[in-house]
């Protein structure tokens, strides 16, 4: 008897076929070649990596260079001045005896001359000496009696003899009485031209010609010019 099957039935498969349908397996070559690619691209990002870093320090390489360069020519422009100061020394020596001499000749020319006038400002009617301002406006604060008296009659003080040698100075005079002699005295010691202003000796005698005691009197001082 034959049997004919009505009922839907699934179509026997064909000796080694795959069973999934139609897609494809993945093979053991795929893999291969998505490692190695991978393994390509970490390695060129190394190299790139390696090249920028490289660049940078042969840029801070040259910097550091250039930098020594611009040190050593300051250190040897130095040490080319230290080879030639002795020389630099002894000139500027020479320079300065140049000087020194021809200040000495020109003070030795009008030094006197501007103490002599310093003297006839000192003992003029309405003149004094020439004297520091600052100086004037501390005595007149701690000590006014240190300061010259302006209404002093110079006419009670006159001057016998005037010596100088090597800025010392020796005044000889005479004055009517010792209060002369002290005005006389805080005008040369507040002047600018004198220094180291000190009172001799003083005595008392009777002039010769009007009769009149007077003081005679001496100082000593050290000329600034």
């Amino acid at each position: 008897m034959i049997r004919v099957n009505l009922l839907p039935g699934k179509r026997e498969t064909r000796r080694g076929a795959p069973a999934g349908g139609g897609s494809s397996a993945i093979t053991p070559s795929d893999g291969s070649s998505t490692w190695l690619l991978f393994v390509l691209g970490a390695l060129l990002a190394t190299v790139l990596v390696c090249v920028f870093v490289w660049t940078a320090k042969l840029r801070e390489l040259g910097k550091v260079e250039n930098k020594n360069k611009e040190l050593q020519a300051s250190i040897d422009g130095i040490k080319a001045q230290i080879s030639d100061h002795p020389r630099i020394k002894g000139r500027l020596k020479e320079l300065k005896d140049r000087e020194d001499a021809i200040d000495k000749l020109q003070n030795a020319r009008t030094g006197p001359t501007s103490a002599m006038m310093e003297l006839s400002h000192i003992l003029s009617p309405g003149r004094g000496p020439s004297m520091d301002n600052a100086r004037v406006e501390q005595l007149r604060r701690e000590n006014p009696s240190a300061l010259p008296n302006a209404n002093w009659d110079t006419r009670r003080l006159w001057l016998s003899q005037y010596a100088e040698q090597n800025r010392d100075v020796r005044i000889s005079g005479l004055a009517r009485d010792g209060e002369d002699v002290s005005e006389f005295l805080r005008r040369m010691t507040m002047s600018e031209y004198f220094y180291d202003v000190k009172l001799l000796p003083a005595s008392k005698s009777m002039d010769a010609v009007t009769k009149i005691e007077v003081v005679k009197f001496q100082l000593s001082a050290k000329a600034r010019y």
